[in-house]
């Protein structure tokens, strides 16, 4: 089976920043997540592994990474299958999502973060604008999970983040590129930009309300099912 032609440039723009397999893994794992992989298509390894540059192995090992998370699961002798959510689930993970990641912002705006914390996550923010307003979509949700990850990990819960992960990873974006189209993707990317700002003035409430309502913008995201996939 093949894979997007879309995919093979984006996937060696990320390689040069972490060994090979932690790049291929995080890759695979965007190219789903943005729907560069196209729900319940199958993928084989030697194709993936083609737009690399490198052997089947690696790829196979992170597709097979990737099934424990549920985002692919095997189809024998062909690949591997990606995994599309029902609406139940959706609902369930962003249940999940705010159940946890709202508190927490809020608990780390009322603690107090190092400006030089806060200013480590800036670039991130900009970088998740800037790939919004390029179009970049596949770097819009990779770069989207680094700053989630850091500003949870400001609250010093290392199992909390890899939990929260795991949410985001196992959900979908859907309508990311009929947004980008429309230029409503700028907006909500640049909610980022000002959690930042709430959390380093010490907003507790305002981080909380705005960092509910940004959650919800991406579960309207997924919602969007009258768009093609990417």
């Amino acid at each position: 089976m093949s894979a997007s032609g879309h995919v093979a440039p984006v996937l060696a723009a990320f390689l040069p920043r972490r060994n090979m397999r932690e790049e291929i893994i995080e890759t695979l794992r965007g190219a789903v997540i943005s729907g560069a992989l196209r729900p319940n298509e199958v993928y084989s390894a030697p194709v993936l592994a083609e737009q690399f540059g490198v052997s089947a192995t690696p790829v196979r090992e992170a597709m097979i990474d990737l099934a424990k998370e549920g985002l692919v699961e095997a189809v024998r002798n062909k690949g591997f299958r990606v995994k599309e959510p029902s609406e139940e689930e959706l609902d369930n993970l962003t249940a999940l999502r705010l159940l946890i990641e709202v508190p927490t912002v809020r608990r780390i705006a009322e603690l107090g973060v190092a400006v030089a914390d806060i200013e480590a996550l800036r670039p991130l923010a900009l970088g998740i604008e800037k790939a919004a307003v390029e179009h970049d979509l596949l770097a819009h949700v990779t770069i989207d999970m680094e700053f989630h990850s850091g500003l949870l990990a400001l609250g010093g819960n290392a199992q909390l983040v890899d939990t929260v992960r795991s949410l985001r990873a196992r959900s979908r974006i859907y309508g990311l590129k009929t947004l980008a189209e429309r230029g409503e993707l700028i907006p909500s990317s640049h909610e980022h930009a000002e959690i930042l700002d709430l959390v380093e003035a010490g907003d507790a409430m305002g981080a909380e309300a705005l960092m509910r309502r940004h959650i919800g913008h991406v579960r309207g995201i997924w919602a969007d099912r009258g768009s093609d996939p990417i």
